[in-house]
């Protein structure tokens, strides 16, 4: 059974998992009305992601025989100046979603929460990748800033993301 304080910081985040997901389907539509559907199916793509990502910790907590409290989901910003600016807020917003799990990471150690510790694991394994994405992504389309072509084949790359759940979750 998890302890009050990491019920709630792991419920806090299932909350900010749907608010992530919320998040980049917005960032998915400021990409379509640029009429970049590669780029927005990038972030339809990680917006089911972060569903995944809000299940996985839903599921936890019922398997550690807690109660899921689901909350408001504030709006997402929608204000992004271009492409390079969706790119750099979805970058921070990873490095946020980084930020908490090592605070719920840093709660189950202080517990010695083993089974929690071992579930954080995967998700800071996941963060890496999610930070790498984003920072990588970030530098390729600065670099394509001036160039529209680049940034339609860019585009296109990304048309053919597709979301598949990790066979190790």
């Amino acid at each position: 059974m998890l302890s009050k304080k990491l019920l709630k910081a792991i419920n806090d985040q299932v909350n900010f998992e749907f608010y992530s997901s919320y998040t980049y389907l917005a960032m998915a539509a400021f990409a379509e009305s640029l009429d970049l559907s590669g780029f927005a199916n990038f972030f339809r793509v990680q917006a089911e992601e972060e569903l995944f990502h809000a299940m996985k910790f839903y599921d936890y907590i019922f398997q550690k025989d807690g109660m899921v409290k689901l909350e408001q989901i504030s709006e997402p910003s929608t204000d992004y100046k271009d492409i390079v600016d969706v790119f750099q807020k979805g970058y921070e917003h990873e490095q946020l979603v980084t930020s908490r799990i090592y605070k719920i990471a840093d709660i189950a150690s202080d517990e010695r929460e083993h089974a929690t510790m071992s579930l954080l694991n995967w998700f800071i394994d996941e963060q890496v990748e999610e930070e790498n994405t984003f920072n990588s992504l970030l530098k390729k389309v600065k670099r394509c800033e001036n160039n529209p072509a680049a940034l339609y084949m860019l585009d296109d790359e990304l048309a053919a993301r597709v979301f598949t759940p990790p066979a190790n979750a």
